[in-house]
């Protein structure tokens, strides 16, 4: 695993697995990146500067 900060924005990307992505679903304040056997390989945290974690609503994610 290995993160790094993306200042322009705003984001901080950490790097769960290896492949080519194929998808994303954003899933406020998070993208995820998928393969195409629905995989994840990067998890975007936006906003990252705010230092807040809170989304308007929960939404349950199944990281399989």
């Amino acid at each position: 695993m290995k993160a790094s900060y993306d200042r322009d924005a705003d984001a901080l990307l950490i790097h769960i697995g290896r492949g080519k992505v194929d998808h994303a679903q954003e899933m406020d304040p998070f993208v995820i990146h998928f393969t195409k056997r629905g995989k994840p390989l990067l998890i975007e945290i936006l906003d990252a500067s705010e230092g807040t974690m809170r989304s308007k609503k929960a939404v349950p994610v199944q990281l399989a």
